[in-house]
C-alpha cells in the first residue's frame, strides 16, 4: 500500500492521460504557461512530479477546473478510464450564474461603434496575437 502512495508521475503526462488536453506536447506547453496549480502553488515545469491526493487547479477558456488526483495513469485510455484518475471538485454553478458569465450586459452594443470602442477592440485583438 505504501508503494502505491509513494508513486509519482509527470504533470504533463497525467494531464494527457486524464484527457484534460489532447496531446502531451500541448499539455507541456499548457503547464509552462502557468495555467496549472498543484496544491495552490503555480507550476511552470511540465516535469513536476504529482502524487495521490494532490489538488490540481486548471484554468481553461471555459472556466476553472479543480481535480483531486485519485490514481496515476499508465496510458491514455478511453474516457471511462480517464475519469477514474481524478475526483472532480469543481463547484457547480446554477444555470443563472452560468448565463450571466456567458453574456455580459455590456456585450450588446446598439449602432455603429464609436472611435473609443474601435480603439478598445483593436487593443483587445492585439492582445490575442
Amino acid at each position: 500500500m505504501s508503494e502505491t502512495l509513494d508513486k509519482r508521475q509527470r504533470l504533463d503526462k497525467w494531464l494527457f492521460f486524464a484527457r484534460v488536453l489532447k496531446t502531451r506536447s500541448l499539455a507541456a506547453r499548457f503547464v509552462s504557461s502557468g495555467k496549472v496549480r498543484v496544491n495552490r502553488e503555480k507550476i511552470t515545469k511540465p516535469a513536476f512530479s504529482i502524487k495521490f491526493g494532490d489538488i490540481l487547479t486548471i484554468t481553461l477558456e471555459r472556466g476553472i477546473i479543480i481535480y483531486k488526483i485519485c490514481d496515476l495513469g499508465n496510458r491514455r485510455g478511453p474516457a471511462s478510464e480517464a475519469q477514474a484518475l481524478y475526483e472532480d471538485q469543481t463547484p457547480k454553478l446554477k444555470s443563472s450564474e452560468i448565463q450571466k458569465s456567458i453574456t455580459p450586459s455590456h456585450f450588446y452594443i446598439k449602432g455603429r461603434p464609436t472611435k473609443r470602442d474601435r480603439r478598445q477592440l483593436d487593443h483587445f485583438r492585439r492582445q490575442d496575437i
